[in-house]
C-alpha cells in the first residue's frame, strides 16, 4: 500500500519538528547555542540514568537526527539549515557522556563544545563533508566526542 500525500506531509512535519528541536531552531539569534543548551539540560535531566541507558538515548537521538536533519535539509533546499539544531542537541549531550552532572562540568562541557563547534578544528570540519544528515550530525558529534575526551584530561594529568 502506497503512502498518501498526507502521510508524506505528516512525516515531513515530524522530521521538521524534531530537527528544529520543537521550533527552538527558529530563534533568530544563536540557534546552535540554544540547541546546545537543550543537549546540556537533557543530559542533566537524565543524569540519574545508567551510562548504558544514556548511551542508548544518544544513539536514538543521533539516528533520529540523521534522518530528520537530512529530510529537512532536502525539503528546504539547503545543505545545513541554521534552524536545524538537533545536531547541537546530540553533540552537547555527547560532550558530557560519562561525566558528572555538576554545574562546573555542565558549563565546561557547554563552553568547550560551542568553541569546537564554531571553530571546527580537524577532524570536526572533515565530518561536516559527509552527505546529507550524516554531515549535518557528524561535525557536532565529533565536536561532542572531542569535548568529552578533553574533559577527561584533568583527571589523567
Amino acid at each position: 500500500m502506497k503512502n498518501s500525500p498526507r502521510d508524506s506531509g505528516i512525516v515531513s512535519a515530524l522530521a521538521y519538528l524534531l530537527s528544529t528541536s520543537f521550533g527552538l531552531g527558529h530563534i533568530p539569534w544563536a540557534p546552535g547555542t540554544w540547541g546546545s543548551a537543550v543537549g546540556i539540560f537533557l543530559y542533566w535531566g537524565l543524569a540519574p540514568a545508567s551510562f548504558w541507558t544514556q548511551g542508548v538515548i544518544l544513539l536514538i537521538l543521533s539516528l533520529l537526527g540523521v534522518w530528520s536533519s537530512g529530510r529537512t535539509a532536502r525539503r528546504l533546499g539547503q545543505k545545513d539549515p541554521s534552524r536545524v539544531i538537533i545536531d547541537e542537541v546530540a553533540g552537547a549531550y555527547l560532550a558530557l557522556l560519562g561525566h558528572p552532572s555538576s554545574p562546573g562540568y555542565l558549563l565546561a562541557g557547554f563552553l568547550l563544545f560551542r568553541l569546537l563547534d564554531i571553530v571546527k578544528p580537524w577532524p570536526v570540519r572533515q565530518a561536516e563533508k559527509l552527505p546529507s544528515g550524516w554531515g549535518i550530525m557528524g561535525d557536532d558529534l565529533v565536536a561532542g566526542a572531542l569535548t568529552c575526551l578533553l574533559l577527561y584530561l584533568p583527571l589523567v594529568l
